[in-house]
């Protein structure tokens, strides 16, 4: 959860005018400690407040073009959606199990990747790194 994230502030920087549905979405990715995907952000905003289905996609596409939320591949067409690295949110890798679905945050310390050379070489412009190891989690192990 992240008592630290003011997302009025995170929203202004973005340049998005800090609506109650799209302050309401952030706090859902914010107060989690792992991703979720668009039907349990739904799912959860519903219990709540009065929001349809196409409104929570069309917030998540902003936030991510915005840069506010990233979204996060679990290798088929399923996405997952987490907050973006800012000052309270450092980049981290996920683990994403292949057999129940669920993904988690893996500490930032837990793998560290050096892109320093792919930075300097790479002739593009890359505009995120991202790092997902898929397996089986404890539970579904069990």
């Amino acid at each position: 959860m992240c008592n630290q994230c003011n997302y009025e502030t995170l929203l202004s920087r973005a340049g998005l005018e800090p609506t109650p549905n799209r302050i309401a979405v952030l706090e859902v990715i914010g107060n989690n400690h792992y991703p979720l995907s668009a039907t349990n952000i739904f799912n959860i905003l519903e219990r709540s407040t009065s929001i349809n289905r196409v409104t929570v996609y069309r917030i998540l596409d902003l936030l991510v073009d915005n840069g506010v939320v990233d979204r996060l591949s679990t290798g088929g067409r399923a996405f997952y959606y987490g907050m973006a690295p800012n000052e309270h949110h450092q980049a981290h890798a996920h683990f994403y199990c292949k057999r129940c679905g669920q993904m988690d945050c893996l500490a930032p310390e837990s793998l560290t990747v050096d892109t320093t050379a792919l930075w300097k070489t790479f002739p593009g412009r890359i505009d995120k790194v991202e790092i997902r190891i898929d397996g089986i989690c404890k539970n579904c192990l069990k």
